[in-house]
């Protein structure tokens, strides 16, 4: 058995199944796992100061977990979020990123890529997303569909990089979409102000 960490992940998804999977195998991995189907539970814990990581669910019955994440942010700007979602589209993942989460991860995923983004996200500690509200919110006719892993893994990273202001370099052979997610970057991160 791994050594106790101390750290605490609180766990949010109105599915019973999903709250127990994800708590034993972060428990078998040492961490201390709080688990609620509910935000207001979690709002609860995170006005207490508990909790080091909050991974929660878009749907839950009582409030939408991306309308929590800005609360969140504002209250524990050093708490990362990690949001889960079944609603695995494009536009999903840049409102968790434009919101304040660290990182999104489309169901169904692999409790192995938990794991490496949850010890990534406790190592954060606060320096990994902008402040809600400092993009613009993406519009419902994202050029970019797709449900396969490969399409979740690049909706995951364009998320990631529309909230950064790193130069990005686009390559891929013809006809794979490049301009697309050029146009994402542009439009919907720091980059629509001409910076």
């Amino acid at each position: 058995r791994p050594p106790v960490s101390g750290e605490n992940i609180l766990i949010v998804d109105d599915d019973a199944a999903i709250r127990k999977v994800l708590g034993q195998a972060l428990s078998r991995a040492g961490y201390a796992v709080q688990t609620t189907s509910h935000a207001a539970t979690l709002w609860r814990w995170v006005e207490a100061g508990e909790g080091d990581l909050v991974i929660t669910d878009v749907v839950m019955p009582d409030e939408d977990g991306l309308e929590l994440l800005p609360r969140i942010r504002k209250n524990r700007p050093d708490l990362p979020v990690i949001v889960m979602s079944a609603r695995n589209t494009l536009m999903t993942a840049l409102r968790a990123a434009e919101r304040g989460a660290y990182d999104y991860l489309a169901k169904p995923f692999d409790i192995n890529q938990l794991h490496v983004v949850v010890k990534r996200a406790l190592r954060s500690k606060g320096a990994f997303a902008p402040a809600p509200g400092e993009a613009a919110a993406p519009d419902e006719s994202l050029p970019i569909i797709g449900r396969s892993p490969a399409m979740q893994e690049t909706y995951r990273l364009i998320a990631r990089l529309v909230t950064t202001d790193l130069s990005v370099l686009i390559t891929g052979e013809s006809g794979t979409g490049k301009e697309l997610v050029a146009r994402v970057l542009h439009d919907h991160g720091s980059r629509r102000h001409g910076k």
